[in-house]
């Protein structure tokens, strides 16, 4: 994906939540975010797509996330979508958070917790990775970790890179071992400790779909 046509989804998007607020809320019921954490090659990937597909949500990746969170005129803007309400709440939840969690955010962090809260207090959204279920307060997410048996994995990778076994076993290793590094960093947290989420999916027993259905059931 190119970063102008990344621009162009951030922008829509924001249009999107732009006309969201002109509308009279209280027509819309409003979906909380669905926070998808999921072991590389798990097809955690193919819950979220299938995910915002059947609700009609809309879906950050992290490539959309990264292009908003690298740059302060966008998170700046994406904030001006939420009304002073909204805006008020959100401060102090990043104050508490921050608080209660020790953080010591740098610029990144800083962003980091500005956009994904952002998303959050919008709602109808699925976000893919970035420590979002350690962001967002209890009432704005439902949080789904996808995990699968390394074995089972490795093949899946192997199979959608065209690459050899023991490329695809370094690439998920490498992989899992950058997303654990990321969460202990930034949130001092375990990204496999089950407690971190209302729900763990095991793709290696559950069929794609059956654990889409059963999030839209929970949800």
């Amino acid at each position: 994906m190119t970063t102008k046509t990344l621009e162009k989804i951030i922008d829509e998007q924001v249009r999107k939540w732009e006309q969201q607020r002109a509308q009279e809320r209280a027509k819309k019921i409003a979906l909380p975010v669905i926070t998808i954490c999921r072991e590389p090659g798990s097809g955690g990937m193919i819950v979220a797509e299938r995910l915002a597909e059947r609700l009609g949500l809309a879906l950050f990746d992290r490539e959309i996330i990264r292009e908003m969170v690298k740059s302060a005129h966008v998170s700046t803007n994406l904030i001006l979508t939420l009304d002073e309400r909204a805006f008020t709440v959100l401060q102090d939840w990043i104050a508490t958070l921050v608080y209660e969690k020790h953080l010591w955010p740098d610029q990144y962090l800083k962003h980091l917790v500005k956009v994904i809260g952002t998303i959050g207090k919008h709602g109808n959204a699925v976000i893919l990775g970035r420590g979002a279920n350690f962001i967002l307060p209890p009432s704005d997410r439902l949080r789904v970790r996808i995990v699968a048996p390394l074995e089972t994995r490795v093949r899946n990778v192997a199979r959608d890179f065209g690459i050899p076994e023991e490329d695809a076993r370094r690439r998920v290793l490498k992989t899992e071992s950058d997303r654990r590094a990321f969460i202990k960093r930034y949130f001092y947290a375990d990204i496999c400790d089950s407690l971190n989420y209302d729900f763990v999916f095991n793709t290696g027993r559950l069929d794609i779909d059956v654990t889409v259905e059963a999030i839209i059931s929970a949800l």
